[in-house]
Formats: structure tokens, sequence, C-alpha cells
């Protein structure tokens, strides 16, 4: 359980929302939002960047980013840096921007021979992955066949036995050390697109952006253990020494993790029904261990900062 002991660092924590603008954004989003929020606030001389994740051209709206400020201002987490306005980031935040710079790390991590070609499908990958706690390994199948790196329609993976165990130090669980060969396989760091991957795009934000603390969701901690393996053949001291917190997911009726819609569970349906967030606020009272009501984010600043 998360407390204000808990946050208790000799540096200031600089975190950051990374939003994708693929959909309506969902509870889960939202709570994470807050949590974050929360935890950065309760910091002294925390501070929150807004970063929106829109290298998924085919699946990015324009109506998917104002949801997001829309979103931001419902629940009344405020930031630091990043953009003010869907139109602040179209010309000054897209990631499209940075595109060099994930393309130079591709270029490093390849120079050092720790990246392969692979060319299956993805029913070929569905088909050969492990399954297990994590699902879906990659079980190294184009591994060995040196396919060359202009090869089309291929993806780049990188070799996870390569690398070293990962030690994240996450504020609710501990110190974990845990390998990315078993928890993701081999990762895809460049897309059949040509399109830097998840992996890549975020790792090198988080480092220019001086990121030292992340929040995400538990179904990202193999993220984060292929991101730390990626951070130390890179030499990224902000990622590497970077605090965690991976929360559990918010589920639906059927107990699947939420996506984004636009049906009834999207936050923009129940701003337009005219709903506050209290919801989502003592849904975060309640991870953080905070019995009282909570109504506004104020109260929920104030409640967590009471706690002894």
């Amino acid at each position: 359980m998360l407390s204000p002991a808990s946050m208790l660092t000799s540096r200031s924590l600089r975190s950051r929302l990374a939003p994708t603008p693929s959909g309506f954004l969902h509870r889960g989003n939202a709570f994470s939002f807050v949590l974050t929020w929360l935890l950065t606030r309760s910091s002294a001389g925390g501070s929150l960047h807004l970063r929106i994740d829109d290298l998924d051209a085919e699946r990015i709206r324009l109506e998917y980013i104002h949801d997001i400020f829309e979103t931001l201002e419902w629940l009344g987490v405020d930031y630091d840096s990043g953009p003010r306005s869907a139109q602040d980031f179209e010309q000054s935040w897209s990631q499209k921007r940075r595109i060099k710079a994930y393309t130079q790390v591709l270029t490093r991590l390849q120079e050092q021979n720790l990246l392969f070609v692979c060319e299956c499908s993805r029913r070929t990958v569905g088909a050969f992955t492990e399954q297990g706690v994590y699902a879906g390994i990659y079980t190294g199948i184009c591994r060995t066949k040196e396919l060359p790196f202009d090869e089309p329609n291929c993806a780049w993976r990188f070799r996870s036995e390569s690398s070293t165990e990962s030690r994240l130090v996450d504020m609710m669980q501990g110190e974990m050390r845990l390998h990315s060969a078993d928890v993701i396989g081999d990762a895809v760091v460049r897309r059949k697109d040509g399109i830097p991957a998840y992996h890549i795009a975020s790792l090198v934000d988080d480092e220019l952006d001086e990121i030292n603390f992340i929040v995400r969701g538990q179904d990202l901690l193999p993220s984060s253990v292929v991101q730390q393996a990626l951070a130390r053949h890179l030499d990224y001291q902000h990622f590497l020494s970077a605090r965690f917190v991976h929360h559990p997911l918010l589920l639906d009726g059927a107990s699947q993790k939420l996506s984004k819609s636009k049906g009834a569970d999207s936050l923009k349906a129940m701003r337009e029904n005219a709903q506050t967030p209290y919801e989502i606020y003592q849904s975060v009272a309640t991870f953080c261990g905070i019995s009282a009501p909570i109504r506004t984010i104020a109260e929920l600043l104030d409640a967590f900062g009471s706690k002894v």
C-alpha cells in the first residue's frame, strides 16, 4: 500500500502522463492520471510532464487528442510541462519531431549487435509464443536466420539473451529483479512499417525529458523490464535510476482489462452525462488506504498527505 513515507527521496521526482490518442479515454486511464498526479504532487519539488504518444498514426484522431485535454481539465489534473492544447501539441510536441532521435538509438543498438530481423507474422508469433505468468513470450524464431536489416516488411527485435537481469525499484512491490527473456522475450523495437516501437520511443522520451518516476499499469511491467535492459546498453542514467509504481488494472464487468471506447464506459460519456470524477478519486483513495469519502482532487491530496 502506498503512503507518503514511500515517496520520501533525496531527489525531486519528475513524472509523466503518457496517453495514446487511439480512442476515447476510460476510467483506467483516469485512475492512472490521478494516481500519478497525487504521488508526484506529494513529493517535495515534484514535477509532472504531459507527453502524448502519437506514433501510431493510423489509429490517431484529432478528437481523441482533444479528449485528453478535456479529461485532464475534468479531473483537475494540472501539469508543469508539455502541450497546452491540441494545436500546441501538433505544432511543438508530437513524437514525430523525435523520429531522428529514435532512429539514432536503433542504429546504436544495431551497431552493438543487439538486434535481429524478424519476418514472423502475428499468426506465426501467436502459434509459437510461450504462455504462462506473462503470456505471449516470443521464443526467438528468427534469431538465427540473419535476415538483412533492409529486408522489407520485417520487424527488428532486441536480443533478450544479450541483457542481464533488470533491477526495478517499485514503491509498492519493493525491489524486483527480472530478466526480459522471462517476461517478454525478444521485444520488437522497430515495427514492420519502419516506425520505432513503443519500447524505444517511450524510453527515449523518458530519458530526454529527464523522467525519474514512472507510474504505469501492471500490464506494462514487461515493458519496464525490457526498457531497463535497453537503457543499460544506452547508458540512460535517468531511466536506470527511475522509481516505479506498477498499479493494478481496473476491470470491466466481465473482469477484462478496460479498453478505449466510444460507449458508456468512456470518460467522454461520463462528462456528457454530467457525472463528476468522484468515482475516480474514491478509487485512488481506496488504493492508497484512505477510508474517508473523497469528493475533490484537493481533498485527495490533503488526505494522502495527512496519513501517518
